[in-house]
Formats: structure tokens, sequence, C-alpha cells
């Protein structure tokens, strides 16, 4: 029975109903000695909180997306099946365009929100360079389909989740789909191919989307493998021009990383409540060791790049909660690199999806224009361009839509 399954969840809300109800009908009818009368209405209050637990836990569960199967949750699950020694740039020296094409079977996923907006759609992908074995989500724009863009090849945003955290929250919490569907199909966001891969890899770890020669090569599986997969099966643009890569939480770590790492394969990075040092998850594998944190630190590959590489970052945060690494990136960017930070106040929330939900769509608008994708509608033109959000309100603020000088005036 899956974790996020519906009978899974029906299961609980019927044996809930019965541990409520069986110390109703039985307490006092309860007969024998007085030690076994204690005992079955001691595992009767048992039963009765070990249900509701449960059932509050897969609620929760649902609404956020942790824990994508019983594997994630007990930390049994492992979808490494090498881990090679790739070299700096994670390719181990193959020459990826002569290598054949990836061919996969996608099936309707299943889930919370899985089937909105036209739906998403899974494969399960064996990367041949990282040695990963895991599933890839993918939603196709409502242009995709239509026989005036058959010829047409779309840009693509890769989704990275938190951790812990499933491929699938960015759609089953963050709905993006269903807010950017009726923006796309109105012209006022590009029609991007959105691609949510695992990142949860290895039991009970972040892998912090590192290399790690021996334990995990997550970063070749995100932005090689899962990216030529993309290339392969869909009518998407080839890397680095349209492809984004944005999360939040240790996404957003992860995004930022990417982007600053692999200016190669990625035009821009959109990080919503994201840390530079990795030890700002402590799970992290990418925060064992100080080598480790510095060559997985956006800041500090920043800094040190032989020149500075032509990515766009969006980067939004709250203070003590990714504003202050958004302002040291800001920084440490230098031209060609292009900075946009977005001050979120306090009073919007914590570290949350409910904080992160809004911000979808100003974050979908912004990577629209930085990628230099026109909008096209469904069937017409492209219309006007959105306007700019200087000047923004305090409800923008909270909504994480203004961006840094506007919150500077507004304080």
């Amino acid at each position: 029975m899956s974790l996020t399954g519906t009978s899974f969840l029906c299961t609980l809300v019927v044996l809930s109903v019965v541990a409520l109800a069986l110390p109703l009908l039985l307490w006092s009818r309860l007969r024998g000695p007085r030690a076994l009368r204690a005992a079955a209405r001691t595992l009767m209050l048992l039963f009765a909180q070990g249900t509701a637990v449960a059932l509050v836990f897969t609620l929760v569960n649902n609404a956020n997306n942790l824990y994508d199967t019983w594997g994630d949750l007990l930390g049994t699950g492992d979808h490494v099946q090498q881990a090679a020694d790739l070299g700096a740039d994670g390719t181990g020296g193959l020459a990826l365009e002569r290598l054949p094409e990836v061919r996969q079977t996608f099936q309707p996923a299943t889930g919370p929100g899985m089937r909105a907006a036209g739906g998403v759609r899974v494969t399960q992908l064996k990367g041949r360079v990282s040695g990963v074995n895991a599933e890839v989500y993918v939603w196709l724009p409502p242009q995709y389909d239509e026989p005036a863009y058959r010829h047409h090849r779309f840009p693509v945003v890769e989704l990275l989740p938190g951790y812990p955290g499933s491929a699938k929250a960015w759609f089953g919490s963050l709905y993006a789909h269903e807010q950017l569907l009726p923006l796309m199909r109105d012209g006022q966001v590009a029609p991007f191919i959105l691609v949510a891969p695992r990142t949860s890899l290895l039991p009970g770890v972040d892998t912090g989307c590192a290399n790690i020669p021996g334990t995990v090569n997550a970063d070749t599986w995100l932005s090689v493998d899962v990216p030529r997969m993309v290339m392969d099966n869909f009518r998407a643009e080839s890397a680095p021009r349209g492809w984004a890569v944005a999360g939040y939480s240790a996404g957003a770590h992860c995004a930022a990383k990417l982007a600053v790492a692999h200016p190669d394969r990625y035009r821009a990075a959109v990080s919503l409540s994201g840390y530079n040092d990795p030890i700002g998850e402590r799970d992290s594998l990418a925060a064992q060791s100080p080598a480790l944190r510095a060559g997985n630190n956006p800041c500090v590959l920043l800094r040190e790049a032989p020149a500075p590489p032509r990515i766009a970052l969006y980067l939004s945060g709250q203070p003590h909660d990714g504003y202050e690494d958004a302002m040291a990136l800001e920084q440490a960017a230098k031209a060609p690199t292009t900075v946009h930070v977005v001050f979120v106040p306090s009073s919007a929330g914590g570290h949350t999806m409910a904080l992160w939900r809004p911000q979808v769509v100003p974050a979908f608008r912004w990577l629209t224009e930085m990628t230099g994708r026109h909008p096209v509608t469904a069937g017409g033109a492209a219309p006007p361009r959105s306007p700019s959000t200087a000047g923004a309100t305090p409800a923008e603020l909270a909504s994480g839509i203004a961006s840094r000088a506007g919150a500077a005036r507004s304080r």
C-alpha cells in the first residue's frame, strides 16, 4: 500500500474511527480479572493514540510531500547503483554528445495533484553517467501538443524539492503546474517544460546535490543524465539556452550551486529560502568536510570562478533564512552574472510550503524574461511583457513578489 496513496489514507481514517469507537463501546463492558481489564483498556488507548498520530502524520506528509515512499520514510531506499569518480566536470571524460539516445517510457503519475492541469507523467531513469536509478516527473505546457507548435522546442525548468522532500512536491504541494497553466495559456509566462527528478537518493541523508566518489554522483544525475533524457524524449531546447533550475530550502541551495558550477548546462536559477554553505542542512553529505563544503558552496564557487559565469540568479529569503546568503551572492557576482534578490519579511510566514507557494508565479515571470523566452498564447501571438514589480506593496512583499530595492523602500 503506497505511503501517499488514497487507499492508505482511507484505511487510517477507518482505523481512527474504530479506535475511537472501541473505548466508547467496550470500556465498561470488559470482564475478567482487574489486570486483564486494565491491559485491554491500555491497548485501546494506545491503539487510539497510534492511529491518530499516524493519520495526522499522513495528512501532513501528503500536504508537504516530505516522504514519497516507505523506503524514504524508513531510510531503506537506495537509488545509487554505482558512484565512479567522474572528475571535476562530472562527466568522467565521456563525450556526452556521442552517447546513444535515452528513450524512455512514461506513465501517468499518481498522488496528490499529479492529475491536475493536464497531468504529470513519470519514468524510471537509469542514469548512464551518474549510476543513479530513480524516477523523473515531467509536465508539458499547454502548447506542447498543439499542431502549430509541432516543430517548436520548449524551454525547461528543473524543479528540486527540499530535504526531506519528494520530487512530487512542486506539483502536489506548491501546485506549480496548476498555477502556471492559465498564465501559459494567456501568454503571461513562457511555456516551460517542468521536470522534477528524485533528489533523495540515499537512505537518511541529503546528497547536497554533490558528486562524492564511491558514495553518490547527485550533481551528474541532475545536471547531465536528467537533462539528456529530457532532450532525447521531448522537444526541449538544448542546454544551456532555455534551461533553468529552481528549488526551495535544500533544493534552493542545489539550484544555485548547479547553475554557478555549470553555466554550460543552465542559464538561470531560482532559489527560494536557500543557503550557501552546505552546513545549512546538517544531514547533507556535502557538509561532511571543509573541502566538500567549499566545493559545493555557490558563493565560494562564484568568487573563485576563472571567469564570471553567464547566468542569472533569482534569490528570495527572509532575515536569517536565505536573505543574508542571497546578499552574499549578490556581492560576489560580477558581470555577466546577474543577481535579483527578493526580500521576504518575517511576517510572511516561516520556512513552509505556504511561504513558497505564492512565489512560484513571480519566479516564473522572472525566468521568462531571464531566459529570453517570449511568452506565447495557446493560439495567438505573444502579449506585452508583464510590468515591473518596482514600488511593490506590502501584500506583494508578503507573497515574495517584490525586489530587494522595493523592500528597502517599504521598511
